[in-house]
């Protein structure tokens, strides 16, 4: 917290002040770094006139202002162009995507769905500095000992010779080369790809294939298992099945009525399955497997991972989805705030109003919507939000809230 009251306190007594502290600070992480064995000449090349960039800390401190939905995600990612580009750059390295998948079983299509939606295919790998950006960011004390850590890793992989100082670049985060790792991931599953002995992230796409790969089969991956299929369900489904957590083997689904878009079989696999429902009862319904669990190892959304699992399965020429959008219109996260208030009101934990739509929010949501016999999805609607301001108006009106102030619920807005 001192680190924090000292930033801000710059931030208000101008730049000159700012540089000050953040020199000060910078001077006893580099005695730290050097103590923990990284060179002198990595920390020049690397720290030497390093100032803090206001810009990184705006993009780590910006909230959305809206909830996105599934469709508008997907809509943004797995477009026509974004197909075409990925399977050129299947049939371009088709050699090395091979050899990859011979290795470590990663299907290719999958890797290169990865690599559409971290970096359009190497063409947005970022321009930060990041050693840069990760000072800034551990300096400024929000999440200050995480990007310290992975301050520390990044001079270690410049001090392994691996990329210099001013060419490793990347994200405001310091995610960083085709397949946007952070240095603790570089550190922990990237391998040299192409044999020159430096790993290459930036430049060698058989090394950022190959730590890929590497990474999904460490993670758990399964060999000739899918990561989601889209599902169609029978006709009075219990919607509570409906959620990550709950798993049941496939032949038990399929007993139930749920039955591949497709038209073809449920696939055979080793473990359970779950039923996700991104965008509420209304939306499309995906069945997912362990692979979908490898996914969001790598980035925890399930928006993302069904993403992954929808490009790679368009870029082999796959269909698109049967059921293309759910309910229409989005929350805003103020919204989302006014709903988690509401549901506290009136007796429902959602837990603190912070506009986040975490597991505690959506048990929240499905206990109200089992008490008011609605299709119990967990997903926040604007028809949700609807009912919610209703049945918290009247509770208000009769003296049954249990928590006060109430809030104040705004118009539903259309998709941003």
């Amino acid at each position: 917290m001192r680190k924090v009251f000292f930033f801000l306190l710059a931030l208000a007594t101008g730049p000159i002040q700012a540089q000050g502290d953040f020199d000060a600070w910078l001077g006893d992480f580099r005695q730290d770094a050097k103590a923990q064995g990284i060179s002198s000449a990595t920390l020049d090349a690397a720290l030497t006139g390093v100032v803090p960039n206001e810009r990184v800390i705006e993009l780590d401190r910006r909230q959305p202002e809206f909830l996105q939905t599934f469709s508008s995600y997907l809509g943004r990612r797995v477009t026509p162009a974004q197909v075409a580009r990925g399977q050129d750059q299947l049939e371009q390295h088709a050699t090395l995507l091979d050899a990859v998948e011979r290795k470590y079983a990663i299907p290719k299509a999958v890797l290169v769905a990865f690599w559409g939606l971290e970096t359009h295919y190497g063409a947005v790998l970022g321009n930060l500095n990041v050693p840069a950006s990760l000072a800034t960011l551990a300096f400024d004390g929000r999440r200050g000992g995480f990007f310290r850590s992975q301050l520390l890793d990044a001079l270690r992989i410049i001090d392994a010779g691996h990329v210099s100082a001013a060419d490793m670049k990347g994200s405001w985060a310091g995610a960083m080369g085709n397949m946007q790792f952070m240095p603790s991931t570089f550190r922990a599953y990237a391998v040299d790809g192409d044999g020159d002995g430096r790993i290459n992230l930036w430049q060698s796409l058989p090394d950022a294939l190959y730590s890929a790969a590497n990474y999904l089969q460490q993670a758990g991956w399964r060999a000739n298992e899918p990561v989601a299929i889209e599902v169609r369900l029978p006709a009075g489904f219990d919607w509570r099945q409906a959620r990550v957590a709950h798993r049941l083997p496939v032949a038990d689904w399929e007993a139930l009525g749920v039955q591949a878009a497709d038209a073809e079989a449920l696939p055979v696999v080793a473990g359970r399955a779950a039923i996700v429902l991104p965008q509420g009862w209304q939306g499309p319904a995906f069945m997912v497997f362990d692979n979908f669990d490898v996914v969001m190892k790598w980035n925890r959304s399930v928006n993302y991972a069904l993403a992954v699992a929808q490009l790679s399965h368009r870029l082999v020429g796959g269909n698109l989805l049967a059921v293309r959008e759910g309910e229409a219109g989005a929350l805003s996260v103020e919204q989302l705030k006014a709903m988690q208030q509401a549901l506290n009101e009136i007796g429902i934990d959602a837990g603190t109003a912070d506009g986040l739509l975490g597991p505690r929010t959506q048990t929240a949501i499905r206990v109200y919507q089992a008490l008011h016999q609605l299709p119990v999805d967990g997903y926040p609607a604007p028809s949700v939000l609807a009912h919610i301001e209703r049945t918290h108006a009247a509770a208000a009106m009769a003296g049954k809230l249990t928590l006060a102030p109430a809030p104040t619920f705004a118009e539903p807005a259309g998709l941003p």
